[in-house]
């Protein structure tokens, strides 16, 4: 990583300033900006955005990186940054960013695209998810019965979870294979096109639209249902509200409940792709 001395870290959430505290421990110089509404700054000082762009090698942006298209995701700051005015003004560099631009240069890396990244980011989720649950469910874990549908990265983490608080869990799939080993694991499996039963708690990963409201009636009547897929997610929240089963759609459960890990995990995407690219 010789080519590269200095990171810019402009905008986003505290995930990104842990992403830059992580990397000066690591003996980088790092520039943030963005973050005025930030009380706690983790020993670093605040730049313009003319100071960071000449003076960092490369630059870490937000995920999202954008929500609009137009400017920079920067929740803890009052000023917008454009896409346009920012890669005017990074020329050549290398930009990491969480999640695709509307369009493509050739120094643009996206490291939430990467397997390490989302299988890392699983341990989050699956902590925020049962975090979410203890505040919304009138009783406990141990002992609930619960529904946690798909069994990729987070479905396996938080199952797992879930097992080990005391609950009795189910998990559904798609995958035959998936479903033996979920049997193996010692929970009960069924298929995703087959989904009943009466559950306490109902956690989904899929991002489609499974819980519809013939679903619903079917298995969360007396249930709290919390959907981790990303929007649209994968619950009919009006026909939820219509039945009167209490839903919630948890979204960026790692910024929100561990930060910390959460920059430590975007740090090291980062490195992971300089070492790759030879940047």
């Amino acid at each position: 990583m010789t080519n590269i001395n200095n990171f810019g870290i402009i905008g986003g959430d505290k995930r990104q300033l842990y992403c830059g505290k992580s990397a000066m421990d690591d003996g980088y110089g790092v520039y943030i900006c963005g973050f005025e509404k930030c009380d706690a700054m983790l020993g670093m000082k605040i730049s313009d955005l003319e100071s960071t762009m000449k003076n960092a090698d490369a630059f870490i942006l937000p995920l999202p990186v954008t929500k609009d298209g137009i400017t920079l995701n920067t929740p803890l700051s009052d000023k917008n940054i454009s896409l346009d005015s920012f890669f005017q003004l990074a020329e050549n560099k290398p930009v990491f960013c969480g999640m695709p631009l509307p369009f493509n240069r050739d120094n643009i890396y996206d490291y939430s695209a990467r397997e390490e990244f989302a299988t890392a980011n699983a341990v989050p989720t699956s902590e925020g998810a049962i975090e979410t649950a203890m505040l919304e469910y009138d009783g406990t874990i141990n002992n609930s019965k619960c529904l946690v549908t798909g069994y990729g990265r987070i479905g396996r983490v938080l199952s797992d979870m879930l097992d080990g608080l005391g609950a009795d869990v189910t998990v559904s799939a798609r995958n035959l294979k998936d479903l033996e080993f979920i049997k193996a694991k010692g929970f009960h499996a069924l298929h995703i096109s087959d989904i009943r039963g009466n559950f306490d708690i109902i956690f989904n990963t899929v991002p489609y639209r499974i819980f519809n409201a013939h679903i619903l009636a079917k298995t969360a009547q007396n249930s709290l249902v919390i959907d981790l897929a990303s929007m649209p997610g994968g619950v009919d929240f009006g026909a939820a509200e219509r039945l009167h089963i209490k839903a919630v759609h948890a979204l960026s459960l790692p910024g929100k409940v561990a930060p910390k890990a959460s920059g430590i995990i975007i740090k090291n995407a980062v490195y992971n792709i300089i070492r790759e690219e030879n940047l």
